[in-house]
């Protein structure tokens, strides 16, 4: 009996040993600021459809000039931004979120179309644990949106109470603005465009174990949750923009590619059947993660500056 006693505690104790063991690893790979290799050789982000779109835009980037900005997070990080004003005065501002392991000034088509097409000043910041914003974790857009909300801020105090704000992301960023539509927000805030974000950090982490790893979620995403609760100050499970958006009455604009195998797209239905404001759906055919826009550009701007109108003086 003693025996049997001993080989079942060091049994629980390699398997609690090889748990603790994997969460750190898994906090590495997607939770630490790092570079995600993994993510240049994932064949869920491969994309059918040249990116035409970047590579216009990042010579129309060469002929304008954003100010690069900054600003301390409630938290006390420095985080950094780039802002364009429109060629002729307006009180129109769109704020872009860029995705996971990205950068601001990755989001140039986005910037370009809101610049050229309509008029919009433009601000792109980096999020926390990228770019040049300091940090040392990823948040998944949970502790992004508070930095979004700092940012809204900064823009009024910029361009004056006057100004109509529109918030835009992608991936990660859909999510981060998507989290940030469920917070108290100035009435300035009249929009989100929420392009192929995720329903919580719960379930794109999950799902990506799976597919990734062939990986069950329970235990190594419970266990990797806990820990990023102790080093990054959050849980997968409250990173949920499902959760947030029933708690806003903004207009949101979903819009999701309908071969996207990154972001699946059944979580915009989920999304969309969750949010309580005005709200329109785009499901964009033949389109992949991310590249909805580049899938079908006219559509997207027009569908966009549709929805802008309705809902922004």
């Amino acid at each position: 009996m003693k025996n049997t006693i001993i080989i079942i505690s060091v049994i629980l104790a390699l398997i609690i040993t090889g748990i603790i063991g994997a969460s750190f690893y898994f906090y590495n790979v997607a939770v630490k600021r790092a570079e995600k290799d993994f993510m240049s050789s994932d064949p869920n982000l491969a994309v059918s459809t040249p990116k035409v779109l970047q590579a216009e835009a990042k010579k129309w980037a060469g002929t304008v000039k954003f100010e690069e900005v900054e600003i301390t997070s409630n938290d006390g990080l420095a985080l950094a931004g780039y802002y364009l004003p429109a060629e002729e005065e307006t009180n129109k501002t769109v704020i872009i979120a860029h995705g996971y392991s990205g950068r601001a000034l990755g989001m140039y088509a986005y910037a370009k179309y809101y610049h050229e097409a309509l008029g919009f000043n433009v601000l792109m910041p980096d999020a926390r644990g990228h770019g040049k914003s300091e940090g040392d974790y990823i948040g998944f857009g949970w502790h992004e949106r508070k930095d979004t909300a700092q940012w809204i801020d900064y823009v009024l105090d910029r361009n004056g109470t006057d100004n109509e704000i529109a918030l835009h992301g992608v991936s990660m960023g859909s999510a981060t603005v998507l989290m940030t539509s469920g917070e108290d927000l100035p009435e300035q805030v009249k929009t989100v465009i929420a392009d192929c974000g995720y329903t919580s950090a719960l379930d794109i982490l999950s799902y990506q174990l799976g597919e990734m790893y062939s990986l069950p979620s329970f235990p190594l995403i419970q266990s990797t949750s806990l820990l990023t609760k102790i080093r990054a100050g959050f849980s997968f499970a409250e990173a949920s923009a499902l959760k947030q958006v029933k708690k806003t009455s903004l207009p949101i604009f979903f819009i999701h590619g309908k071969e996207d195998a990154f972001v699946p797209v059944e979580m915009v239905y989920e999304l969309y059947e969750a949010a309580n404001g005005e709200k329109e759906l785009y499901i964009v055919p033949d389109a992949e993660h991310g590249n909805a826009y580049d899938a079908d550009p006219e559509t997207y701007e027009n569908k966009v500056k549709e929805f802008l109108h309705q809902h922004m003086n």
